[in-house]
């Protein structure tokens, strides 16, 4: 039997091209698990494998796609039956193993979580790396003891997937999102999803020539890392605590000791593609009973594989916002 993929080949001169082709079952990695993937999500990364850009794909011709969801076709491990809805998320898969931008995917049991009943397959793509990520620094951010009453939570990035999947969840669970963008028209879309503010990036990025500025969050999920990162912390309410999931903006910053040692700011790391099953299962669980598709919907765009290579490059340059779903079934 085959299945659809984009595939990307590497030529002899180093160039990529990526084409939508059949693949044949046999030529699937090994694995104990069989899936058929009904979704696949699309995240920065992704562009950075069908791009070539950040060296992360190491062999040719490989199928990208670090998350999908889907349904057991078959299994070796008793964790898992046929017919059975599952998510996968990080573990290098898309990266150093094929991945989601297929019909048929062959992982390791251990990576998968059974999809909680309340999420579809296709809700599950749409939350993905971005929702899982956003979940665990929310959750990390609790147990540094932020709650509601301890005021303003930054987000910056707010207009990426990760961005504005935090500002939703924050705003369901009763925190004040203040969300960071550096695009005037998303404004009025962040505000709709549940942000309690949206601010320039100026506002955080100005540099005062102090060490410490004025306290203004209680806690911050930083998509950008960089500068940014570099004057938010000094920024931060006293015993404020930040959650770092991204470097669209560098990953060095030109930082101070003195939040932390003046105001006992925790700076918190969040990496999603190797948690362990337990905090995958309960992030997921959380992310169930919390995700309300409805209020997300007009951040989903849905495209076919062959549309991946152009989704590339826009989100690249910057130019998408939210979320963008694969459907393997579509051109």
């Amino acid at each position: 039997m085959s299945f659809r993929a984009l595939v990307t080949r590497k030529g002899a001169d180093g160039a990529l091209a990526n084409s939508v082709e059949a693949v044949e079952d046999d030529a699937l990695p090994p694995g104990n698990v069989v899936v058929d993937v009904e979704w696949s999500g699309f995240n920065y990364k992704d562009a950075l494998c069908l791009t070539g850009r950040g060296n992360l794909v190491r062999s040719y011709p490989h199928i990208g796609g670090i998350d999908f969801a889907g349904r057991v076709v078959s299994s070796d491990d008793s964790r898992y039956r046929p017919g059975q809805a599952v998510v996968l998320t990080g573990w290098r898969v898309g990266e150093t193993r094929w991945g989601g931008f297929a019909q048929r995917a062959r992982v390791e049991a251990d990576w998968l979580v059974p999809l909680p009943r309340e999420l579809s397959t296709r809700d599950a793509a749409v939350l993905g790396t971005a929702g899982l990520t956003a979940m665990l620094a929310i959750n990390w951010l609790k147990r540094d003891g932020l709650d509601t009453a301890s005021g303003g939570v930054l987000v910056t990035g707010a207009g990426g997937g990760v961005g504005t999947l935090s500002v939703l969840l924050l705003s369901l669970l009763g925190y004040s999102a203040v969300a960071v963008s550096g695009r005037p028209e998303l404004r009025e879309p962040l505000l709709a999803l549940g942000a309690a503010e949206v601010v320039p990036r100026d506002a955080v990025t100005t540099r005062s020539g102090k060490g410490l500025d004025k306290e203004q969050w209680a806690g911050a999920i930083d998509n950008v890392g960089g500068e940014m990162l570099a004057e938010l912390l000094k920024k931060m309410k006293r015993n404020g605590s930040v959650a770092s999931v991204g470097n669209a903006g560098g990953a060095g910053f030109d930082g101070s000791v003195l939040p932390f040692i003046l105001r006992g700011v925790t700076l918190r790391g969040i990496d999603s593609a190797l948690q362990p099953f337990e905090a995958r299962a309960a992030a997921w669980d959380r992310l169930a009973s919390l995700f309300s598709p409805p209020a997300y919907a007009p951040w989903v765009r849905e495209i076919g594989l062959s549309e991946l290579p152009a989704a590339a490059e826009r989100i690249l340059a910057g130019g998408v916002a939210g979320r963008i779903v694969v459907d393997p079934r579509a051109a």
